[in-house]
């Protein structure tokens, strides 16, 4: 199988990320953490404190207490965006974004919150940052933006983004699910208040991991209440991070995996790791986009991930995802939980097939699946 839909989740990793998630079940040495002062439990507390260092030197955040683990992006959104916003509040989003962000956000109608989404450039593909001040209203308070669009791989100005916002007094909200292993984040750099990040793409970690990096400590309520190892005997969860929004156990086999697929990008260097995803994605889309029955969506001369959006003219993407599929290469079609982006493509009925890249891809592959897009194409009359 030749695999390409790591933007779904990566299925090659590290021989250490499996390590250490083996090892922690099968030792017998790490409990629960935050949960006793034996130790077995402090192995736990340990390793799950070693990892969020791990993820605040990753991402430049000022201090591991800002680092708050999830089970995955999705829920790291939800308690950001539901967390933060207060009835009769405003937020923008963009027309790149996943249903991760569009459906707490649509959900906070019901408590009077408003949005707004930033329009793609129709010449570009591109999030038209021109557009966002004309958005932000007086009772705006967030930003939630991708940091690329899980369709066709462009990436926004986050950097420019954060200047806009915090002009206005506006907090900004990065969904690092495609970039996080990807891109190198400094988060002081940008100028990001929140990083939402998944820990199965592109940092190699296994499913069920992710996080949220803060700047400081914002007024964000927890999305999920319970024990939390401390403060027992208060009606709310602590009020001090990371504990405020990690309710319930953490997930300690899969912490440890992602601490071993951060070490594994820190010493292999995320940007060269990054650049070769990049290279040959852009093999690829050299290798079909000049046959006048692919269309490319991805916007090559713009920045962008190791993704590619195409599709063939005349065929639906499913079927053109199911053909590749009979040649062992794994493909992502349909609207990819990103309606709004379909919709600016002319997109919607047909839908586009993703072709996602990531270190552990081959150039013999990219020479396999180019030829067998290019002999699909050709097959119309």
């Amino acid at each position: 199988m030749i695999y390409l839909d790591n933007g779904a989740t990566t299925v090659q990793k590290p021989k250490s990320v499996a390590k250490a998630v083996y090892d922690v079940l099968n030792s017998g040495q790490y409990g629960n953490p935050s949960r006793g002062a034996y130790p077995i439990a402090v192995n736990a507390n340990e390793l799950v404190y070693q990892t969020r260092e791990k993820v605040a030197e990753l991402f430049n955040v000022p201090d591991s207490s800002l680092v708050v683990f999830t089970k995955n992006i999705t829920e790291a959104l939800n308690t950001v965006i539901k967390g933060y916003l207060k009835p009769g509040d405003h937020v923008i989003a963009t027309m790149y974004d996943h249903n991760s962000v569009l459906r707490p956000i649509y959900q906070m109608e019901r408590y009077q919150v408003s949005h707004s989404f930033v329009p793609l450039d129709s010449q570009t593909n591109l999030v038209d940052l021109s557009a966002v001040e004309s958005l932000i209203q007086p009772n705006t308070k967030m930003m939630v933006c991708t940091h690329a669009s899980n369709v066709i791989g462009n990436t926004v100005d986050i950097k420019k983004l954060a200047t806009i916002c915090h002009r206005h007094h506006v907090i900004l909200v990065v969904d690092a699910a495609q970039t996080a292993g990807v891109l190198p984040i400094d988060m002081e750099k940008l100028g990001v208040d929140v990083l939402c990040f998944t820990g199965h793409k592109s940092l190699y970690g296994p499913e069920g991991t992710g996080g949220i990096c803060l700047s400081r400590d914002l007024p964000i309520e927890p999305l999920i209440v319970g024990g939390s190892g401390i403060d027992s005997y208060n009606h709310s969860m602590p009020d001090r991070l990371p504990e405020r929004l990690e309710g319930g156990t953490v997930n300690v086999p899969g912490i440890a995996g992602l601490g071993a697929g951060i070490d594994y990008l820190l010493s292999h260097s995320l940007v060269e790791a990054g650049e070769r995803t990049i290279a040959l994605a852009d093999d690829f889309a050299q290798r079909v986009m000049n046959n006048p029955r692919v269309k490319v969506y991805t916007n090559l001369t713009a920045p962008h991930v190791g993704t590619i959006g195409l599709n063939i003219k005349g065929i639906n993407s499913a079927d053109v995802s199911d053909y590749l599929a009979e040649h062992q290469i794994a493909t992502r079609s349909g609207a990819h939980c990103a309606p709004l982006i379909h919709q600016a493509l002319g997109t919607v009925e047909q839908g586009i097939v993703r072709f996602s890249f990531c270190s552990f891809n081959t150039e013999e592959e990219v020479t396999t699946v180019s030829a067998i897009v290019n002999e699909i194409a050709n097959q119309i009359k």
